[in-house]
């Protein structure tokens, strides 16, 4: 039997936003290796949350065979590997927060779970939940993590004023607000492994453990971070805002986009007073993500592999991607289920 973890309190946004002029700028256009040539995302089979439930913002296959995604009230919910479409899904835990990235750790076969509002969990397969020590660095949004051969986990913190409810505030203000931190379990606390990045987001270990590949989702580039003495090199520019990063395991990576660049955002950043009041709309109100499904393979280089595409919005603003096998699973930060889609 599961039993529910208390609820964790919900931090409060700043009213205000603080905003710096920056150049505009102009996205590029989907052509070249963006093309939009297979749209495969669009006839994905999907698997629904149960009714009223939302937000399986990433998706994860366990050893067991089990595909893993949370919600944002908090539950950790699995499929099998090979159910069939609109398969229903087991309830494995309860976090009391709001998961957001999920891990496994090599180590002891635990899940590694990036919660919103309690920081960096321990689910282990029987569903027990455990928070990790917070000694050390705080942490104030955990959002993607990777977990190396000995146990450390290297994980995003995105932003240290905004919570995840109000992410749009922190694109908006367009400030270096996030980190890249470790957390060692030998020791029990958080270290910093390199600070002032735009809204890092997902984050991936190098094979060799020399380096992570992180998603800047601010400024829609990724970066190469290396270790240990937290170098931060820009690898390449993207035409679309980048999220979660899976390994596949031979040095190259899957990356969730959860919408091409919006030409009103960027118009916006050289107006700072137009940015602060723009801000305070109400949600639907505000420049807002186009229903377009998206999500690329890229070398370690941040080279272009492979793009597929979903440009009908069947399953939009995908956030999460995991390769498993000759299928790609999909997580979706404010969508009712997760999909699959074939590669061959």
């Amino acid at each position: 039997m599961v039993v529910p973890h208390p609820r964790t309190s919900r931090p409060r946004a700043p009213r205000l936003i603080r905003p710096v002029r920056e150049p505009a700028t102009v996205p590029p256009p989907l052509t070249g290796p963006w093309a939009p040539a297979d749209r495969r995302l669009d006839a994905a089979d999907m698997f629904p949350l149960p009714d009223g439930a939302h937000g399986p913002e990433d998706v994860l296959v366990d050893p067991d065979g089990r595909v893993i995604s949370g919600d944002e009230d908090g539950r950790l919910w699995w499929w099998p590997v090979d159910a069939v479409a609109g398969t229903r899904p087991r309830l494995l835990t309860e976090t009391g927060g709001r998961p957001l990235g999920i891990e496994l750790d090599p180590t002891d076969g635990s899940l590694v779970i990036c919660d919103a509002y309690r920081g960096l969990l321990r689910v282990t397969p029987d569903g027990a939940v455990r928070q990790l020590s917070d000694a050390g660095e705080p942490v104030h949004l955990a959002d993607n993590a990777t977990v190396g051969a000995d146990g450390t986990i290297y994980f995003t913190d995105s932003s240290d004023r905004f919570p995840v409810e109000h992410w749009r505030r922190d694109i908006l203000e367009h400030r270096p607000n996030g980190k890249v931190l470790a957390y060692s379990p030998g020791t029990g606390r958080t270290e910093v492994v390199a600070a002032g990045l735009y809204f890092p987001n997902g984050i991936a270990l190098a094979p060799d453990s020399s380096a992570l590949l992180v998603a800047e989702t601010a400024t829609h580039r990724l970066l190469r971070i290396s270790l240990p003495d937290g170098a931060v090199t820009v690898l390449t520019d993207l035409p679309a805002y980048p999220d979660n990063v899976a390994a596949v395991g031979d040095g190259t990576y899957w990356v969730a986009l959860p919408s091409p660049r919006r030409a009103i955002v960027e118009r916006l950043l050289p107006h700072p007073r137009v940015r602060q009041v723009v801000a305070l709309l109400p949600t639907v109100a505000q420049p807002r993500p186009a229903r377009y499904g998206l999500v690329a393979l890229v070398d370690g280089d941040g080279r272009v592999l492979r793009t597929l595409h979903g440009p009908a919005g069947a399953y939009p603003m995908v956030t999460g991607v995991r390769q498993h096998g000759d299928q790609l699973w999909l997580g979706s930060l404010t969508g009712s289920g997760i999909a699959r889609v074939p590669l061959g």
